[in-house]
């Protein structure tokens, strides 16, 4: 099949991602008064890089929300489909080649001519690391290779129709050839977006000033400060104050508050973000199924939603949401049933004996709660409990290792790329590079090989459900509640625009009126 761009994505994915009335708006925090080209502004991100600055970790997606990382494609949020960034154009040109033409003109903060040598140079990069970007992996690319001045060839391992998004991830952002010249990649003036950076204080913050040459056109703030901070009561406050101009993430626990604050407009997104309780499916008592599912049983998740969540979020009906256009068809959220758990549990040949661990991420506010909640919920039914909180950088060598019962988190099955084929392949495959859940099933990884490799999104997305049935039939992980993307921000900032993927904030036509 020959594609070329923009490649779309469906009217349902479309409708996933299209933002409630409270928050996307190019109008959203908009002034009455004039934008001052002086100012800088504040903002509080959930989480540090852990990774120094390396592309292929989420260190990416920081660069990216710093406005100073660019890729080769967007995915546009208000389109919902991709679009030209730093490459202007693409198309398949054979089964296994994809062609991208760069961008001309564009030049990198340290006066370097971004060319195709210099895309290759740096997406090498990320498929050379020791552990590549999920999306944008040798598994998924074979290689990437410069056909002339600006054009660039990915070559896959077998037929992709979803190229154009893997290069739209913020793993395959292009920085200069000379961020690569030391021990570790150096993004400080090697990027091609509006805002540099010129220092950083490391795990706190980053500070950044305005690309004076930014080829996409004049950049409105001065420059920005990106701090990072884990705890949601603080982001919260510092938004309240003003100390942060912007603030991600807020906790429902927060958003009374701000939003009776005639300072403050709290921005509500639609998002592919479940918060799930992960189990260790590759460790007793979880690599039994009925255990599994007694754990499911036990939880109330309608009570869970209304209690912690105070009504802000839904309870799940399995690891997609109803209105994502793969949903498993007729999924319904499972009820509490405390006689099953124990029939369960029984059948499993379960013992109480130590107390199984709940991991509850603090960069997640509200996981604590949850956590205490899915505690009683589980003594009920015979099964003790204890609880630990720790930031994600901390455990995650842990939880990829196999080395922990339970833990509270949540992914953005659309964060790897703007399609659940990144999500269901590193998440759940018998290979995937972020299986938490320890899950392996020969059945479930067929419909994913086949899903790769289907163009038709209908079909694909009919593969995606019945995989996602497969996990559902496995009680793999308790899906809990489908979220919102919440964040604030102060109403003198202007054209601010709400990314529920978390991709984007920092955009050269960002603006704060005086004072």
């Amino acid at each position: 099949m020959r594609s070329s761009f923009p490649l779309s994505v469906s009217v349902g994915l479309v409708a996933l991602l299209s933002l409630s009335a409270c928050g996307f708006s190019g109008e959203s925090g908009k002034s009455s008064q004039a934008a001052d080209p002086d100012q800088r502004i504040v903002v509080d991100n959930f989480r540090a890089p852990v990774a120094d600055w390396a592309l292929e970790s989420d260190a990416a997606y920081i660069l990216s929300l710093s406005g100073c990382l660019e890729t080769l494609t967007r995915y546009d949020e208000a389109q919902g489909k991709i679009v030209p960034s730093l490459a202007t154009e693409w198309k398949q040109v054979s089964d296994l080649e994809w062609d991208f033409k760069i961008r001309e003109g564009v030049k990198f903060q340290d006066g370097a001519a971004l060319d195709a040598k210099a895309v290759v140079t740096s997406l090498q990069n990320v498929l050379d690391a020791e552990v590549p970007a999920r999306a944008f992996s040798p598994k998924a690319v074979k290689a990437v290779k410069a056909v002339d001045e600006n054009t660039v060839r990915v070559t896959t391992p077998s037929e992709s129709p979803l190229v154009p998004y893997r290069v739209a991830s913020v793993n395959t952002g292009v920085l200069s050839p000379a961020a690569f010249k030391g021990e570790t990649v150096d993004p400080f003036g090697h990027c091609t977006g509006p805002f540099k950076p010129v220092s950083e204080k490391p795990k706190q913050s980053l500070t950044l000033n305005r690309n004076e040459n930014y080829w996409g056109g004049q950049v409105q703030l001065a420059g920005a400060e990106i701090r990072f901070i884990t705890d949601g009561a603080t982001r919260t406050a510092q938004v309240q104050t003003g100390e942060a101009d912007v603030s991600l993430s807020i906790p429902v626990s927060g958003l009374a508050a701000l939003e009776s604050d005639s300072n403050v407009k709290v921005l509500k997104a639609d998002s592919p973000r479940t918060a799930t309780l992960y189990m260790n499916n590759g460790k007793a008592p979880f690599d039994d199924v009925d255990f599994r599912k007694a754990v499911r049983s036990a939880v109330d998740l309608d009570a869970l939603a209304a209690s912690v969540y105070e009504g802000a979020a839904i309870p799940a009906t399995g690891p997609f949401a109803p209105s994502e256009p793969w949903a498993i068809e007729g999924a319904q959220t499972p009820k509490q049933d405390l006689d099953a758990a124990k029939k369960l549990l029984a059948s499993a040949g379960y013992t109480a004996g130590r107390p199984l661990e709940i991991i509850a991420i603090v960069e997640r506010a509200e996981f604590a709660d949850v956590a205490t909640v899915i505690q009683e919920n589980l003594k009920a039914v015979g099964v003790p409990v204890k609880i630990t909180t720790k930031e994600y950088a901390a455990v995650e060598p842990d939880l990829l290792s196999g080395n922990y019962d339970m833990v509270l988190s949540q992914r953005n099955r659309l964060i790897d790329i703007a399609d659940p084929i990144g999500f269901l392949t590193a998440d759940y495959t018998c290979d995937g590079t972020y299986n938490l859940s320890h899950f392996c099933n020969a059945e479930y990884d067929k419909k994913i090989a086949q899903a790769a490799t289907t163009a038709d999104a209908q079909e694909r997305y009919k593969l995606y459900a019945e995989a996602g049935r497969i996990l559902q039939e496995q009680a793999v992980n308790v899906w809990l509640v489908n979220e919102q993307a919440t964040d604030a921000v102060r109403t003198d900032l202007q054209a601010h625009v709400q990314d529920p993927l978390a991709r984007y904030v920092l955009r050269a036509e960002t603006a704060k009126s005086g004072s």
